[in-house]
């Protein structure tokens, strides 16, 4: 079944992760819940940044999750569908790395002990834009990596136009041993293979489904089963065929369905893959309260 208001979205057979998604900048995070639920996404990962308003992720969620399941509770048919599971990862974009002084850095350590804190990040970098200065980005990336150590917890690092001094950093610092995600992939798969080799994970976004895209695809049919994310990065890069439209976790079945169809594997056999690897890598067994 479509979700509400949604059409042409794939049923995959099996619960599927969005392991990126910036829910407080939709205008209503507890309706994209209701919709992902209804869509079959089962996990769903929120970013927040800490130099902006974590809060509204951090004490809106409890909210949003409620409101989705009256919702759902609302139209439920023959079968309930629950809210799918959040967890949070917070960091600092590298947009935002001129912001990152001491007192973000120790409101980032504080938060990452929060039960509901799966990820540090993202974090990274980004050369395209360059919005804060390169050697802030740097700066911020390598503290955070060292926070993500320290809190045993995974990083999600975002890279634009900058892959070759990433890669440089994570070998410099050493990879937080709760592991890696590559956020947004958009490399070759020569270049996944180089991640792969250092132990990341890689997710993949709505770009994987645009038409040009070969090279994406390449990387998505090569990455292992057992390293493989999916991700919308909403309200951004939503799939073909929304593109240009804003973006939410229900549309991720879209790209899953995608990396299937290149793969040449059941979609149902993909998404609970992901699920999996989303699960394990961002701790959705740690008893959270409620």
């Amino acid at each position: 079944m479509a979700a509400k208001g949604l059409l042409d979205l794939p049923r995959l057979g099996s619960g599927v992760a969005d392991t990126h998604a910036h829910l407080d900048m939709l205008d209503d995070p507890a309706g994209a819940l209701e919709r992902a639920a209804t869509a079959g996404v089962s996990f769903v990962v929120a970013v927040a940044d800490v130099t902006e308003t974590p809060e509204e992720t951090f004490e809106g969620l409890a909210g949003w999750i409620k409101e989705a399941s009256s919702r759902l509770d609302a139209a439920a048919g023959p079968s309930r569908v629950i809210p799918p599971e959040v967890r949070i990862a917070v960091g600092c974009h590298p947009h935002n790395a001129a912001n990152f002084d001491d007192l973000a850095e120790e409101r980032l350590s504080e938060l990452a002990q929060d039960p509901l804190v799966g990820a540090v990040g993202e974090t990274g970098l980004d050369f395209h834009y360059d919005n804060s200065p390169r050697d802030d980005q740097r700066n911020a990336f390598r503290a955070q990596l060292a926070i993500a150590r320290d809190s045993a917890l995974p990083v999600v690092v975002h890279l634009r136009e900058a892959h070759e001094e990433g890669i440089a950093i994570l070998e410099e610092e050493g990879m937080p041993v709760s592991g890696c995600v590559i956020h947004c992939f958009t490399g070759d798969a020569a270049l996944a293979g180089r991640f792969l080799e250092m132990g990341c994970h890689i997710s993949f976004a709505g770009p994987t489904t645009f038409k040009k895209a070969t090279g994406i695809r390449e990387a998505a049919a090569a990455v292992p089963l057992d390293r493989l994310l999916v991700e919308t990065d909403c309200p951004f890069l939503a799939p073909v065929p929304y593109r240009g439209k804003t973006n939410e976790p229900a549309l991720v079945t879209l790209t899953a369905a995608a990396i299937a169809a290149v793969r040449g594997i059941p979609e149902d056999r993909l998404a609970a893959a992901v699920s999996e690897n989303a699960r394990r890598l961002f701790g959705a067994d740690r008893e959270v309260p409620s």
